[in-house]
């Protein structure tokens, strides 16, 4: 199961640091001020999800990158339209002479609409983005794929959800066969749905499909990550189609109640209006997250105590 750590103090800007499980391989969510944030753990992302270049949110770019130079790897960075651009102005702005082109690469995938990601690669020392292709999808490896939805925030702003590959069990005590490869076969012919595959099992030859009562698939943990947005029905509905029945979200509560009129001025959300979004998708659990710095603790647990008031009402 996915897990989820913010990264940030209270009266920091928010981060968010993705880790799968038995794995080194990270993905970070935002890149605001975070002192929970340990060199190790940036060296093992593998991919970097931006909402929107807000300073809040893309600040600590420079912190992470410091960090990964020279690692030799590829590390993807995916975020909205135009990202490339402020990239490469951030990695320009520094002296790169004694760095070989090899230290690292960054893929850019910027999201440019629901069907189309526009692909770069930068390297260093002279950091010029290269235009590689246009693809339909954002980013899938071994152990997830990322859905997202572009969120109004009078600029776009990217919410992703995170959806961990379904898996396949096997009912041993439902067998009376002997265990042996054949039940990987049968794994591998479940999931490619190919029914007419023979199986044989103790020198007896079987068609998968009449085995496949053996096992059972367990759909993916989903988590969410959503930030800034204006509180307003057209982004709600972006966030049921993307995020309807996930198991985890975390949410941007920018703004108490009682100031929702500054929610309304500045394009963010605020208490019970977060948690009512999470309520009408369904979400099995749902966090509040990055509160405005003019909050103190006793503020934030109202906004805590409006939110989950919102979401867990029947």
């Amino acid at each position: 199961m996915l897990q989820a750590e913010i990264k940030s103090l209270f009266k920091e800007d928010i981060s968010i640091l993705i880790k799968v499980p038995n794995s080194a391989k990270h993905y970070l969510c935002d890149c605001g001020e975070a002192s929970l944030l340990t060199v190790k753990e940036v060296q093992s992302v593998s991919a970097v999800f931006i909402s929107h270049t807000h300073i809040d949110h893309f600040s600590n770019f420079d912190g992470v990158f410091r960090h990964q130079i020279g690692s030799g790897e590829k590390v993807v960075i995916c975020g909205p339209e135009n990202i490339h651009q402020q990239i490469e102005s951030r990695l320009k702005s520094y002296t790169w002479n004694l760095i070989d082109e090899n230290a690292i690469e960054y893929e850019i995938r910027e999201i440019v609409s629901e069907e189309e990601i526009k692909v770069y690669k930068i390297r260093p020392p002279h950091w010029n983005p290269e235009s590689v292709k246009t693809q339909d999808f954002l980013f899938e490896d071994e152990y997830v794929n990322v859905d997202f939805a572009i969120l109004d925030h009078k600029t776009h702003s990217i919410a992703y959800l995170f959806k961990e590959k379904d898996s396949v069990s096997f009912n041993e005590n439902g067998s009376e066969f002997k265990k042996g490869k054949w039940i990987s076969e049968l794994k591998a012919a479940f999931e490619k749905n190919e029914g007419g595959k023979q199986i044989e099992i103790e020198g007896t030859v079987y068609q998968a499909s009449d085995l496949f009562y053996l096992l059972t698939r367990n759909e993916g943990y989903k988590l969410g990550v959503i930030m800034d947005h204006a509180a307003e029905e057209d982004n709600y509905e972006k966030i049921k189609t993307v995020f309807q029945g996930a198991d985890l979200v975390y949410i941007e509560t920018f703004y108490k109640d009682e100031d929702r009129e500054f929610a309304k001025l500045n394009h963010h959300s605020f208490a019970s209006a977060s948690g009512k979004i999470m309520k009408a998708c369904k979400v099995k659990e749902a966090v509040p997250v990055h509160f405005s710095r003019r909050y103190t603790e006793n503020d934030r647990l109202d906004i805590e105590t409006a939110f989950y008031k919102a979401f867990r009402t029947v």
